[in-house]
């Protein structure tokens, strides 16, 4: 299987042998090609797999036909719901860019990219910025796949739409009504014209014994005699021949998978398993040595903003301390104050007392002079006794002061031993710490990033490889919860006067809880006679 996408051969210049060259544009320019030059080659798979991550085996081979089925999926070839778009959009941009990254992938990134089939893009009232919004939203949670992962994450999508792998050719049963003839990995199916996503009837491959044309007229022979010859006449001459390779093809293909793999495919596949396993060791170690840098880088940044925090702690407490002699200065300056002026007052209470005895001892006047001088003696009383308690109330704020006194220098000796303590912590860390002088804890040699790859390495990754089978039906569970999720949020953007036939097909079969496997199965069940007679009564 191969596809190279818009692969360019300029007849004016030829790299590869002349004589096949020559034999090549012979039969191109026998089709009805334009003759313009340089000509444009498109090589594509012409048989699709039933199970992609079963078939595709070599890593170039998913990728040449994941980038088919996007180009299809995009030119509206295949049918795509709304949020399956979305879906498979975000897998593809992960397949380009790798895993998300916000310091790089910034809104914008993806205005240049073609990621939704036009159709979808119409079909809702939403900006390409909105688009965008979704996509990465998405795009965001597939963080750790590889790009083969992705592709084949929408592989694995994709290959659940109705229209995946299915060749259509216009043909007309007995009755001369118009009907597309459906081809596929599974059998052949019969579709309405305007419906390419039910079919009416559907022949498995297993039930078909033989196919052959005539001119027009297909014969297509069913494995149980007792049925009748399936019959139609195709509308084109040309396409018999195509029509009859890929049955042949698929009809083969359809067996084979069924039957042991060949000793080729065999040693394939278990190539590619040890490929796989082998990408998976060293993916692991990658990213054990990319987790173990960042723990360092971590650390490192942890140990830088300690030292800026321990450089904050000690201006502070030199700030603290400055402060703190500062308010002991001012309070032994008031203290002084204080003191200097409860002994003023004591003076001054002295020589009232003095002026008070001289008064007694000279009070001779007569008994107005008495009585002046007794209101005198008793004024001189009131000042000494409020001289008296404003010396107490100085004394006491004397006192309280020195208390004070104290206390500060009290805090400032604790300041100090503070200060003392954090410079002590700050020994280890300096500002000019060297990356070589770093502390035991973070320091990773490259002898503790290296691994080696053993036989139990590649046992435990085949055990997780077959481990993920298992849980290949939670995934498809949660595949569809993101779908219903992704539907629930754009429905009420939607114009429904811009929906197409098939869209409104797709939604009643998903309404009835219909899918392209389940109707493949219902409609297989069917006896190969009644299904012969349906087809020919349409």
């Amino acid at each position: 299987m191969c596809y190279v996408n818009a692969v360019n051969i300029d007849i004016g210049v030829m790299t590869i042998k002349k004589k096949k060259v020559v034999y090549l544009l012979l039969q191109v320019l026998d089709q009805e090609v334009p003759k313009e030059e340089p000509i444009t080659f498109h090589f594509l798979a012409k048989f699709y797999p039933e199970n992609a991550e079963e078939e595709l085996v070599q890593d170039i081979t998913q990728h040449l036909f994941f980038l088919q089925v996007k180009k299809k999926i995009l030119d509206e070839e295949i049918h795509c719901p709304p949020e399956a778009s979305v879906l498979l959009a975000s897998y593809a941009v992960h397949a380009e860019y790798g895993d998300y990254d916000p310091a790089v992938h910034k809104p914008g990134f993806l205005a240049e990219e073609e990621l939704l089939p036009k159709r979808v893009i119409n079909l809702y009232q939403m900006t390409p910025e909105m688009w965008e919004e979704r996509i990465t939203a998405c795009y965001a949670e597939h963080r750790g796949r590889t790009r083969d992962e992705a592709e084949m994450e929408y592989l694995k999508i994709a290959q659940d739409l109705d229209m995946y792998g299915v060749n259509y050719f216009l043909i007309r049963n007995k009755k001369g009504t118009d009907l597309l003839l459906g081809v596929d990995a599974l059998g052949l199916h019969i579709y309405e014209p305007d419906n390419k996503l039910t079919p009416k009837c559907s022949f498995p491959w297993n039930e078909i014994r033989n196919i052959s044309y005539s001119d027009k007229e297909f014969t297509i022979k069913p494995l149980d005699k007792k049925a009748n010859v399936f019959k139609f006449n195709s509308s084109r001459l040309r396409v018999n021949k195509l029509i009859l390779q890929l049955c042949i093809g698929n009809h083969d293909l359809f067996m084979r998978r069924r039957r042991v793999d060949s000793l080729e495919v065999q040693q394939m596949k278990a190539q590619a398993r040890e490929e796989r396993a082998r990408k998976q060791v060293e993916r692991q170690r990658l990213q054990r040595e990319k987790q173990l840098r960042e723990e360092a880088e971590r650390a490192r940044d942890e140990l830088k903003r300690r030292l800026i925090q321990l450089q904050d702690e000690a201006h502070m407490a030199n700030e603290a301390l400055l402060r703190s002699e500062q308010t002991a200065d001012l309070l032994a300056e008031k203290a002084q104050i204080a003191e200097e002026e409860a002994k003023l007052l004591a003076q001054k209470a002295a020589e009232a007392e003095t002026e008070m005895q001289r008064i007694k001892v000279t009070a001779i006047r007569g008994q107005e002079e008495r009585r002046l001088m007794e209101q005198k003696m008793l004024e001189a009383k009131m000042v000494a006794l409020k001289m008296a308690e404003e010396s107490e109330r100085r004394a006491k704020e004397a006192e309280q002061l020195k208390q004070d006194l104290l206390e500060a220098r009290d805090s400032e000796r604790r300041a100090k031993n503070k200060l003392l303590e954090i410079t002590s912590k700050a020994v280890y860390v300096s500002p000019g710490l060297a990356p070589d002088s770093m502390p035991q804890d973070v320091s990773f040699s490259r002898e503790n990033l290296s691994f080696d790859f053993k036989d139990t390495d590649m046992k435990r990754l085949s055990m997780e490889i077959e481990k993920e089978k298992v849980e290949y039906m939670e995934k498809s569970k949660h595949l569809q919860e993101q779908l219903n999720e992704l539907k629930t949020e754009i429905e009420s953007l939607k114009l429904k006067e811009r929906e197409t036939s098939l869209d409104i097909i797709h939604n009643q079969n998903t309404e009835q809880g219909t899918s392209k496997h389940s109707n493949f199965k219902k409609l297989t069940l069917q006896s190969t006679k009644s299904r012969v007679a349906f087809f020919e009564e349409l």
